[in-house]
Order: C-alpha cells, then structure tokens, then sequence
C-alpha cells in the first residue's frame, strides 16, 4: 500500500476520533443542597429528612444532612443551595442555629468576599403553638442569608415550611411532611437554574 494511503488513513482516524470526542458531553457537577438544622425533640429533624427527601427527587441533585453543628466549612462552600431548620424557642431561631450563622464569618470567614454570595437559601421552623414564632424565626434565617447575598427562595408556605407540634396538632403530621418535601424541592430546582445560568 503506498505511503500517502497510509498517511490519509491515519489522519482519518486522530481527525474522526477528536470529533467524537468532542460529542461527548461534559460531565455536569450534581447540585449540591445542604440540609442544617437544630433538633431536641425530633419535630424538626424529621422536616429536615422530609427537605432533604425533596430536593433529592430533583434531577441530578446531592444532598447533605447534617446538624448545625456537624457542618464543615468544605461542606458550606461546595453548597449550591443551603437550607437550614429551626424549633421556634421564645418566638425566634434556637441558640444552636443562631450560633451556626454567626459562625459563617467567625469560623469560617465568609467576610468581607462574601462567600455564600448567589447561593440559594432557605428555611423551615417548628413550634409547639399555632401563632408562636414559626414566621418570626424563619424570617430571621432568612435575613441573615440576605445580609450574606444569598439568593432566597421560599416553598411550602409563604416563608418556608413550618410545622406545629402541640395542641390539636401533636407531632408532625403529613401535610407538614409534604410542605417540607415541597420546598427542598423547590430549592433544588432553583439551584439548578441558577447552576445553568452560570454556565452558560
């Protein structure tokens, strides 16, 4: 066979096997969507699993439980979405959660570059009275992710999902259950277009 077949051949081949390559599509990163929230009495940690249960029924999503406590500084900046869970104590966010937030800059410097800045957030309470603090609490959480340039999102209710655990209304029951799963669903799902329009 002459040489300049071969040639052709050979450049066939790298020219043909560059444009598959090409098609193939990029890997997409999952969104990632933190769940962190207080709980004594196991009322808001089972809105925190019903949150995380719907976020993660959004495409390509990843989610990560954890108390307030328990949060990394890794796991707060590689958060697409954060989403944090409170009982309502004397009409305003629990000690622990208050303290997680402050941490943001204390702990984990987020200051002056703002950091959390374009993540999604949101949030969801629990307490013990129907008019007891549930909005006060969540609308604080919510504050402080405005004051860090977070972009927050709302589902479940008009702030947040909330759940009442006492009275005629013990525990919680299942359309509280379901507004949590609707607003981690929702908070997914705006992460992922806000994740899109970054890179496009």
């Amino acid at each position: 066979m002459p040489k300049y077949v071969i040639v052709l051949i050979i450049g066939c081949l790298c020219l043909f096997g560059d444009l598959s390559r090409a098609a193939e599509p990029e890997a997409v990163r999952p969104i990632r969507v933190l769940v962190a929230y207080h709980s004594l009495s196991g009322n808001t940690e089972k809105m925190a699993h019903a949150v995380a249960e719907g976020a993660k029924g959004a495409p390509e999503t990843q989610v990560m439980l954890r108390r307030v406590g328990q949060v990394t500084a890794d796991e707060l900046f590689s958060a697409d979405a954060i989403v944090i869970g409170s009982p309502v104590y004397w009409s305003n966010m629990a000690g622990e959660v208050k303290t997680f937030i402050d941490n943001w800059q204390f702990k984990f410097g987020v200051f002056p570059e703002f950091k959390l800045r374009n993540k999604v957030g949101a949030a969801f309470a629990t307490g013990g009275q129907i008019s007891s603090g549930k909005e006060l609490t969540m609308l604080s959480i919510l504050a402080a992710m405005l004051g860090n340039q977070m972009i927050v999102v709302s589902g479940g209710g008009a702030f947040g999902a909330s759940a009442t655990t006492e009275g005629h209304s013990p525990g919680i029951d299942d359309q509280e259950l379901a507004s949590a799963r609707d607003l981690g669903r929702r908070v997914a799902e705006v992460a992922g277009m806000v994740a899109r329009a970054g890179r496009s």
